[in-house]
């Protein structure tokens, strides 16, 4: 009885100290500030190689951290792609929120309730998770966290919000207490369209020096297009500017991990809402002095977004839900050799509903250093939305790809030689298979699938992401529901005559 009673007053203190040696204990647990812009491609800060935009920002973190040569966004459209940073799962996992304007059902853990339930101040401001609507999938409240939006400023350029991000973030700061960890959420609206016409050249950009992507008409218009998009990318890179001396003032900054990233691609054709590089590479810099060996290095692996969420709750030292099939980076931020990290896997379901019936566009693909390959499911079906109008949820042709000056030059002179090439290429039909060498074709504009010399490269890609499908139960692959064509559509619809198919069978 005496050796019972003893153990039972020994082991609180045998846990206490345990707790007190642990590099994740509550009162050492890091803080996380994930800054994301909204349609941002990879080559557009400074550190990754833009001649003109100005990411003092993003460099510093890259410079002070790690900068991430191969990160690839989940899926290349808004709703998605934040859903699964958010649950650290594949959009093929997520039922209704593989879709863009639907929902996230509540049953999918998100790491932010995961930090929250141990104790850390959430919120956000901007863009959390969207577009659509939460109460469908049982949500009172954006999973991002708690809405800060009091502080607003009045934008350079007409198309900008104009909320200020980085004040709102301060004022979250202000609520945070003393000795409590935060997980932050500062999403910007920019550099989503629309764009106000000319702000690159008011800014002073050099149309001379824009670097036009080969998949793009190279004229005055598209570089001036580039040149407006740049200069919101600048201004969410402001934001995380301030954000970063909010941290510094308050002796914060060393004990944040700070990640600044963007949810996909630029809003041009052939770039969001397609899985090549343009739409689905992104900028990824991550800071963290008291957990990242020899930082200002360069890291080659492969990883997607949906590895952020294992992240944090690693490095928070909790586990991450058993939902998870992402890949945590501890090993990354220790520099420890990484086994496995040798290719990214992206995909698509519906995006703005612009084929008849609410059809979506299902795809899947293995990036790796060498090739990319794209099995499209429905290869019958527009992949950037119907030419036609009528049948597009928007109201517009090629629904899929957001109205620009790029695309409406590229639409208007599409029988012109130079262009006509370009523009099959963006709003085209597409094969079932498509295969890239990215080193000899870097923005993907020669299938090789089918062609002699690469049978079995394309036969080892195609098994490769068959047996990570597989794995990873998506059920296109291994069977089950696939209701993606037939769930509701919460976004605005322009068309009144348009609406989603019901599934066959649906009636009885």
């Amino acid at each position: 009885m005496m050796i019972l009673q003893f153990r039972s007053a020994f082991l609180p203190l045998v846990l206490l100290f345990v707790a007190l040696l642990s590099p994740q204990s509550a009162d050492a647990r890091p803080n996380i500030l994930f800054c994301i812009s909204d349609d941002q491609s990879y080559a557009h800060t400074g550190a990754n190689g833009d001649p003109l935009v100005k990411t003092p920002a993003f460099d510093r973190v890259a410079r002070e951290g790690l900068r991430f040569t191969h990160a690839f966004c989940d899926a290349p459209t808004c709703g998605p792609s934040r859903s699964a940073i958010l649950t650290g799962q594949s959009i093929w996992r997520l039922e209704e929120a593989g879709n863009i304007h639907s929902t996230l059902p509540a049953k999918f853990a998100t790491y932010t309730e995961m930090l929250q339930d141990v104790g850390y101040k959430i919120g956000y401001t901007g863009k959390g998770w969207s577009p659509g609507r939460l109460e469908p999938g049982g949500r009172t409240e954006n999973p991002a966290g708690a809405l800060y939006a009091n502080r607003t400023l009045k934008p350079s350029f007409k198309g900008m919000s104009n909320k200020d991000y980085a004040g709102n973030f301060e004022d979250f700061m202000g609520d945070v207490a003393d000795d409590q960890s935060f997980c932050f959420w500062l999403g910007t609206h920019e550099s989503h369209r629309g764009f106000d016409h000319g702000s690159g050249v008011a800014t002073g950009k050099d149309l001379s020096k824009i670097v036009v992507p080969a998949v793009f008409p190279d004229n005055e218009l598209v570089r001036s297009d580039i040149a407006d998009y740049l200069v919101e990318v600048e201004h969410f890179d402001s934001m995380v500017e301030r954000a970063l001396d909010t941290l510094e003032k308050r002796g914060l900054l060393e004990s944040t991990i700070v990640v600044v990233t963007s949810d996909h691609g630029m809003p041009f054709p052939r770039a969001k809402a397609s899985l090549y590089d343009l739409g689905s590479r992104v900028p990824l810099a991550i800071r963290w002095p008291e957990g990242i060996k020899k930082p200002g290095r360069v890291v080659e692996s492969f990883v997607n977004l949906s590895d952020l969420a294992p992240t944090f709750l690693e490095a928070s030292g909790l586990k991450p839900s058993s939902m998870m099939n992402a890949r945590g980076m501890l090993d990354i931020f220790a520099n420890k050799k990484t086994k496995s990290r040798e290719a990214a896997y992206i995909a698509m379901e519906r995006h703005d509903g612009c084929r008849a019936g609410g059809k979506g566009y299902p795809c899947r693909a293995v990036r790796t250093v060498e090739y990319m390959y794209i099995y499209n499911f429905e290869p019958t079906r527009w992949p950037s939305g119907s030419p036609d109008a009528s049948v597009c949820a928007r109201a517009i042709p090629y629904g899929e790809v957001d109205s620009s000056p790029t695309k409406t030059y590229m639409m208007d002179y599409s029988n012109r030689y130079g262009v006509a090439h370009l523009a099959e290429l963006s709003f085209g039909m597409r094969p079932r298979e498509e295969l890239y060498d990215i080193e000899k074709d870097p923005h993907q504009m020669n299938n090789l699938a089918g062609a002699l010399g690469y049978e079995e490269v394309q036969k080892n890609l195609r098994e490769q992401l068959r047996g990570h499908l597989t794995k990873t139960k998506d059920p296109r692959i291994v069977g089950g529901v696939v209701d993606w064509d037939y769930y509701p559509y919460y976004g605005r619809i322009r068309n009144e005559n348009w609406k989603v198919d019901e599934k066959p069978g649906s009636e009885q």
